[in-house]
């Protein structure tokens, strides 16, 4: 079976087997196929920079990456298209061919980062997004935007059952410190 050749497969033949070796190197890729299928999601082609450090340790090389993208789509709520950063660090052990069973392997003197990335970066991606945290969404009678309509937001009236409790506040959280105090009483 022919290994598939891809940028995001990374050369380490200077760092086997020699413990205590390392090497830091940058990438900036396109990204080889879409990552993510929500309302946003890293599309073909989009830059991926990749800030990585190879160390050669007795058991395998260890890969320590930091990822930046950019995740386009929609908003959740008003469905205007934005772009949102991702970062997401991940470290991982490629372990030398051995009769244990390692999630990943180095192959042919390569190491290769797009399962990896691909999943941190997914992963990373809200199921939600939004275009701002106080997006008020679409007016269900028109669809307009109420974010450039604000005429058009009804105020919510408070339930009058409700009423009653309205005058009552939370109590403070005394944290674990009150429930030690409590507990020394109690003994």
């Amino acid at each position: 079976m022919a290994v598939q050749q891809t940028p995001f497969r990374v050369n380490v033949r200077d760092l086997l087997n020699k413990p205590g070796e390392m090497r830091e190197e940058r990438l900036d890729l396109p990204a080889p196929e879409p990552f993510g299928e929500g309302l946003v999601g890293v599309r073909e082609g989009s830059e991926i920079e990749i800030d990585l450090r190879l160390e050669s340790v007795h058991e395998g090389v260890l890969v320590t990456a930091d990822v930046d993208a950019t995740a386009e789509g929609e908003c959740g709520r008003c469905l205007i298209d934005i772009a949102l950063p991702v970062r997401v660090e991940f470290q991982e052990l490629f372990a030398y061919h051995s009769g244990e069973a390692f999630e990943y392997e180095v192959q042919d003197d390569h190491v290769d980062l797009e399962p990896l990335i691909r999943d941190a970066v997914v992963l990373a991606l809200p199921f939600q997004p939004v275009c701002r945290p106080d997006c008020p969404g679409l007016d269900p009678e028109t669809g307009l935007r109420l974010a450039d309509h604000p005429e058009l937001v009804t105020r919510v009236e408070n339930d009058p059952r409700w009423a009653a409790l309205a005058g009552f506040r939370a109590s403070e959280d005394e944290g674990a410190d009150a429930a030690s105090d409590a507990d020394q009483k109690r003994d």
